[in-house]
């Protein structure tokens, strides 16, 4: 995740509340309930990537020995294998 997670609730709260003025959405759920909500769906969203990268890397486990004995470059590999399923899974990161 690219930005820290004690940073969430304030993300959170500040999309909300800027709805909330600019009259976009009606509470039909308590405010916290909302915030809570955000915060999962925001929280969800930034950890795309890092679930993907740990795929990546279970992919290639497959290839450990051939990586370890130099004739594959495991950052290339990892990036290559990573854009893959970017461009498979639609993902926007």
């Amino acid at each position: 995740m690219r930005i820290p997670k004690t940073w969430i609730p304030y993300i959170a709260n500040t999309i909300v509340e800027n709805l909330l003025k600019k009259n976009m959405i009606e509470l039909t759920v308590s405010k916290d309930i909302l915030l809570e909500e955000v915060e999962k769906l925001i929280l969800d969203e930034l950890m795309v990537e890092d679930r993907l990268n740990e795929e990546v890397r279970e992919l290639l486990k497959k290839y450990e020995n051939e990586i370890e004995k130099g004739k594959l470059d495991y950052r290339k590999l990892f990036e290559m294998t990573k854009q893959k399923l970017v461009k498979q899974r639609n993902l926007v990161l």
